[in-house]
């Protein structure tokens, strides 16, 4: 039996296990980044390693909606960055 943590993708809304996506934190203090431990302290939303996940996310605004604020330019080169 398999009892690894599911997540929800917030562009293809698959669950999947933890480990298999990127997770993307806005702490209270507000600076956004990649978090590679999972561990971080704040508000996370999770993206699968798919370039297409990537632009599902993008196009449909899903990380403004995730964290209820804009979402730099910068924060998505980063996370693209993250995926090649």
């Amino acid at each position: 039996m398999n009892n690894a943590p599911l997540r929800k993708c917030i562009g293809c809304q698959e669950m999947k296990e933890k480990r298999e996506l990127i997770r993307i934190v806005k702490p209270k203090e507000g600076e956004i980044f990649i978090d590679p431990t999972g561990k971080a302290n704040g508000r996370g939303a999770y993206i699968c390693k798919k370039g297409d996940c990537f632009e599902i996310t993008k196009k449909k605004r899903q990380l403004e909606k995730s964290f209820k604020c804009s979402i730099s330019p910068e924060i998505y080169s980063m996370i693209e960055e993250s995926l090649e």
